[in-house]
C-alpha cells in the first residue's frame, strides 16, 4: 500500500495529512464540547493536545473560536500555544532549509 505514494509529491501528501488532522482536530473540540454540555464522558486533554500536535494546531484554534472552549482552561492554554509556536518556528525552519538549499545547492 505505502508504494502508491511513493509516487506522490511530498507537499500533495503534507498538505492532504494537514487536511485530516485539522478536520479530525476540529470535530474531536466538537464533540468534547457537546459532551462537556451533557455532562457525559469527555475527550481527553491530551488527546486533544497529541491531535493539535500532528498538525491539527489551526483546527484547534479555529473550533476553540467557534465553540468557545476550552479558551481559559490552564495549563491546557498554554501547552497549545507552545505547540502552535514550535510549529511555526519549524515551519520556517524548514522553509529556510529548503530555500538556502535551492540557493547553494
Amino acid at each position: 500500500m505505502l508504494e502508491a505514494f511513493a509516487d506522490l509529491p511530498w507537499p500533495k501528501i503534507a498538505g492532504v495529512w494537514l487536511l485530516l488532522i485539522n478536520l479530525h482536530t476540529f470535530t474531536a473540540f466538537w464533540f468534547d464540547k457537546r459532551a462537556a454540555l451533557r455532562g457525559s464522558w469527555r475527550t481527553p486533554e491530551s488527546n486533544l493536545l497529541t491531535a493539535a500536535f500532528l498538525g491539527g494546531s489551526p483546527g484547534a484554534f479555529l473550533a476553540r473560536r467557534v465553540f468557545r472552549h476550552k479558551t481559559r482552561k490552564q495549563p491546557f492554554v498554554g501547552q497549545l500555544k507552545t505547540i502552535a509556536f514550535l510549529q511555526i518556528v519549524a515551519a520556517g525552519g524548514a522553509i529556510g532549509w529548503h530555500v538556502g538549499g535551492m540557493m547553494y545547492g
